[in-house]
């Protein structure tokens, strides 16, 4: 399983079907947009392709805060539904846990919406600790 790194416009559109499966909130000019926005804010795209598409993607940036230190963020991870099962999402947390530690971060951290249980079975498996609530407010 080749896991590639996403940098072109070709490699983002090859994604496109994965993202929005994750984020259908988003028409693909939109995420076209918004994906140079966040690359130039650190942001990195990795992704693995069968006959041409991408079935699995996972984004994340390099941070730092003082309440963590230096640290991965995963923004996005995602397998298409007919694709689940098949290890493709347990590559990517490999791959981002081997950046990390090449790095010498201290953590990975990620957020789920609270539904996604399968997601939450893979990364309590994968490690993960269930350790803060998350709040926002909305700017409309």
């Amino acid at each position: 399983m080749e896991i590639k790194q996403a940098t072109e416009k070709e490699d983002f559109l090859k994604c496109w079907e994965v993202v929005r499966e994750l984020r259908p909130h988003l028409d693909q000019e939109q995420y076209l947009t918004l994906i140079l926005y966040m690359i130039d804010e650190g942001y990195k795209m990795i992704y693995i392709e069968e006959n041409g598409k991408g079935v699995a993607f996972c984004g994340y940036r390099l941070t730092t805060m003082l309440h963590r230190g230096r640290s991965i963020y995963i923004d996005d991870l995602c397998t298409l539904p007919e694709a689940r099962g098949q290890g493709h999402a347990k590559a990517l947390l490999d791959y981002v846990l081997e950046e990390a530690r090449a790095e010498e971060l201290q953590s990975i951290h990620l957020d789920s919406g609270h539904h996604r249980h399968d997601a939450h079975r893979l990364y309590l498996n994968f490690g993960f600790k269930i350790t803060s609530h998350h709040f926002v407010i909305e700017m409309k």
